[in-house]
């Protein structure tokens, strides 16, 4: 799949999700197999553009290309912006976000609220495809609830507005991420565009990234949820397309290594305070189905790694409750506590 210049191989992407596709992230979901990774949205609002979240965001130091840079907001200037000032620090793709259903996002008529307004999101996606000389993508839903599936005529305005790809999460607005995503809505966006296509939507195996593109004609899939925890689907799901065989799943040790990788980029990235805060959350994701152990044994690894208070003793707890499992025993969370 060609998304202006860049050839994205394999057609298996990363979904932006805030406080999720950080740098680290997204470095390893690229290592693992992903063929694109968009950071997490950016405002678009200048005013925000030098606290220490957005100069985060907007950190893209050694990251492969293409780079791509999701932005979110409502005025078409403002966004025609945010596109420039992404561009010159980095970004080789700006993607904008018209698919989040967050409350807070909506509420400011920005995500997935634009689809209420064919008009503005015209006005939008001609100023900052206008605006910057690389490959400008979009990422929308079905539309805005199941009365109002206006997706294909959006889908529409991003060609004729010169958008180079189009992502369609198979969901409306006020589904949120509840029920199954409907992917006939996608097929009917894909058979009318010419433009690239990539279909979102409760992609969580091989096997599911096959039926989606047969039932869609997309050109690739788009994967979010089921990367938390799990960032090696990238690899598996190309690795299926490619040959129809299922890879084995990662061993214990190769799991213990990315995670233990994983830790120490986000130590690194974050500084040790914030890092061991926001690796918390990757550790309860990494943990959640291992079936080598109970849920209560699940449970109490979350609870007492959620009280390390240091990178080191951190590491340490994840690396002791990994080997223990390696090694065939019921790991000694209690004796950790």
């Amino acid at each position: 799949m060609l998304i202006g210049r860049y050839r994205i191989d394999p057609p298996v992407l990363l979904a932006p999700m805030a406080g999720v596709t950080d740098k680290p992230f997204r470095q390893l979901c690229k290592q693992l197999g992903a063929g694109l990774a968009a950071s997490e949205m950016t405002i678009s609002d200048p005013r925000f553009w030098t606290t220490e979240k957005s100069r985060r965001r907007m950190d893209h130091a050694g990251e492969p290309a293409p780079i791509s840079v999701q932005i979110a907001g409502t005025e078409p200037a403002q966004l025609a912006d945010a596109a420039r000032y992404n561009v010159d620090h980095g970004a080789q793709i700006i993607d904008i976000n018209m698919g989040c259903p967050a409350k807070k996002v909506c509420n400011a008529w920005a995500g997935s609220a634009l689809m209420r307004d064919e008009a503005l999101v015209a006005r939008i996606l001609r100023a900052v495809v206008s605006a910057v000389d690389v490959p400008v993508t979009l990422k929308i839903r079905t539309g805005w609830d199941g009365d109002h599936r206006n997706g294909p005529r959006i889908a529409d305005i991003a060609q004729d507005s010169g958008i180079a790809a189009l992502a369609v999460h198979g969901r409306t607005r006020d589904q949120h991420y509840t029920g199954l995503a409907e992917y006939d809505t996608i097929a009917r966006i894909k058979a009318a565009l010419s433009i690239p296509v990539i279909a979102n939507g409760d992609i969580d195996s091989p096997q599911k990234a096959a039926q989606v593109l047969r039932a869609t004609g997309a050109d690739a899939v788009m994967i979010g949820r089921a990367a938390q925890g799990r960032p090696w689907i990238f690899r598996e799901v190309a690795h299926y397309l490619a040959t129809g065989e299922l890879l084995p799943p990662p061993s214990l040790a190769e799991v213990r290594d990315v995670l233990l990788g994983h830790l120490r980029h986000l130590h690194v990235f974050y500084g040790e305070t914030s890092g061991v805060r926001i690796a918390r959350k990757h550790l309860g994701w990494y943990a959640k189905d291992r079936p080598e152990h109970s849920e209560e044994q699940r449970a109490a690894f979350r609870a007492v790694v959620n009280r390390a208070e240091s990178a080191e003793a951190q590491l340490q707890l994840t690396r002791d409750y990994f080997d223990a499992l390696i090694a065939g025993v019921i790991p000694d969370v209690a004796a950790a506590a």
